[in-house]
Parts: C-alpha cells; sequence; structure tokens
C-alpha cells in the first residue's frame, strides 16, 4: 500500500505574513463577518491599511509624530488635525 499524499509530504509552512492573513480571515468567520462587500473584512483592512501608511507618510515628511513637533523647529508644517475621508475604488 503507498503512503498517502499528505503523509509522504510535510505541510507547507506559512509565512508571517500568510499566517496573519488565515488568522484574520478565520476571526471574520468566527464574528460572522463577511469576507466581501460593504462592511466585509477586506474593505475594513483596506481602509485601516490605507489609512495607516498615510498617517505614517505624513509622520516621515514632517519629522515628527502627531502633537509632537518640537517647539524651536524652522518648519510651520504642523499636523493639526484630521477629516473624514472618502476613498472611491
Amino acid at each position: 500500500m503507498s503512503p498517502r499524499k499528505s503523509e509522504s509530504k510535510p505541510a507547507r509552512e506559512l509565512s508571517p505574513e500568510q499566517a496573519a492573513a488565515a488568522a484574520m480571515v478565520a476571526e471574520a468567520k468566527a464574528r460572522g463577518l463577511a469576507l466581501t462587500g460593504p462592511d466585509g473584512l477586506l474593505k475594513l483592512f483596506t481602509k485601516n491599511v490605507l489609512e495607516t501608511a498615510l498617517n505614517e507618510e505624513m509622520t516621515e515628511h514632517l519629522g515628527h509624530e502627531k502633537n509632537q513637533a518640537d517647539p524651536d523647529r524652522e518648519s510651520t508644517n504642523v499636523r493639526n488635525g484630521t477629516r473624514p475621508k472618502t476613498v472611491v475604488s
């Protein structure tokens, strides 16, 4: 009798990114959250990734964290608030 495919080949290890994505999908399914659609995991995840990336880009551009500007700086660029944005995709 020949061995089963799963017994002859070890399971593929997931990268940290793949493991995190699998955990998020499993958590969303457990909570009854749809994966796609207007209130789905994909939309929420995309929104969070874009907002985080834009905030990090602004921090790098201005050279300081939000509300942490050095008082004796030469620049007048200041992070002084946010407003809601809608990204059409």
